[in-house]
């Protein structure tokens, strides 16, 4: 009797409590999770929400996009072609006839050749920054200070620029003090003859500039792989081959990028102008001009179709210049 009695419980324990081998077997031998209907769940990339996702984070980008950028072009372009002076509600359709006026009248058109101040300084601007790209791409003493002292005119705002060098270039100003430190004597109007006015405000611009392409430059350059460097070293090539060999071909899209913002630039050049000379003394832009028309001479309908053309003539070189130069991929390794 005592022995069926303490056998009994320890017999029952161990049919209620299964062991830990058996139970982890168990584990081992079950199939795919089910879903509620018996079959197998669908993954995240096959179910509706998914698909319409990569939308959702699109909306706010092409909202802004379509609201500040292709709404305004199309207005420009509705505007370009009435005679509208940009306050009255009331707008006569013109046709081509806003057209027919830039081409034929030479003074509409004849402020493109000031843009050839700033184009030639584009190309100065963009050789000191590539310049100053290589050389601070290796190891020199205190490059980091160099880097932010080329950089900070880009941080600084172009009505502040305009303002400073206003007083930088006016009659007893800086530039006569300075010169006359050094011994030199002049009385000349650096913003009162139309061809120093033009190179000075040019100027101006390359050292504003500078830092932004003088950026675009360096990162391309520092992303070059290092064992390309180590390679030329050891083959003897010296800077100017590695620059030419190693440096150049790795980064011809950015300088072709470069390019094609220096032209751009060149033709819409406004800021800088404006505040310093307002477009006097024969420093009037293409900018410069369509603003007067629009808001100074109320013909907004004759200012949106020079508008409209700036835009094209800014799309058709950027699609010689990429027809020239196509971004051929360049594989150095």
């Amino acid at each position: 009797m005592t022995e069926t009695t303490d056998t009994a419980p320890r017999g029952a324990a161990a049919t209620r409590r299964p062991s830990r081998d058996a139970t982890h077997k168990g584990r081992g031998r079950r199939g795919p999770r089910r879903g509620p209907g018996g079959g197998l769940p669908r993954s995240w990339r096959h179910s509706p929400l998914s698909r319409i996702t990569p939308w959702l984070f699109l909306v706010a980008p092409l909202a802004l996009l379509i609201t500040f950028t292709y709404v305004p072009v199309a207005s420009m372009v509705s505007y370009s072609v009435t005679d509208w002076d940009g306050v009255s509600p009331d707008r006569e359709v013109v046709g081509l006839d806003n057209y027919v006026q830039i081409f034929t009248r030479p003074e509409l058109f004849r402020v493109f050749f000031v843009s050839g101040y700033y184009l030639a300084a584009s190309v100065v601007q963009i050789a000191v920054a590539l310049y100053f790209a290589v050389i601070l791409s290796f190891n020199l003493r205190f490059r980091n200070f160099f880097k932010g002292v080329l950089f900070f005119p880009y941080l600084i705002n172009g009505v502040a620029i305009g303002f400073v060098f206003l007083y930088f270039f006016q009659d007893g100003g800086t530039l006569d003090s300075v010169l006359a430190w050094l011994g030199v004597t002049t009385d000349h109007p650096w913003l009162g003859d139309p061809t120093s006015a033009n190179v000075s405000l040019a100027g101006v611009s390359v050292w504003r500039f500078t830092g932004l392409n003088f950026v675009l430059f360096l990162g391309a350059i520092q992303s070059v792989p290092g064992e390309l460097y180590e390679a030329a070293q050891l083959d003897g090539a010296g800077r100017w081959k590695q620059f030419r060999h190693i440096i150049a071909p790795s980064i011809k899209p950015v300088i072709s990028l470069s390019v094609i913002l220096a032209i751009s630039g060149s033709l819409s050049v406004f800021e800088i102008p404006y505040i310093m000379t307002g477009g006097a003394t024969g420093t009037q832009t293409f900018v410069i001009q369509t603003v007067k028309l629009a808001f100074q001479f109320n013909k907004t309908g004759l200012a949106s179709a020079a508008a409209v053309v700036l835009l094209l003539i800014i799309l058709l070189i950027t699609w010689i210049q990429r027809r020239l130069v196509p971004d051929d991929k360049v594989d150095l390794v």
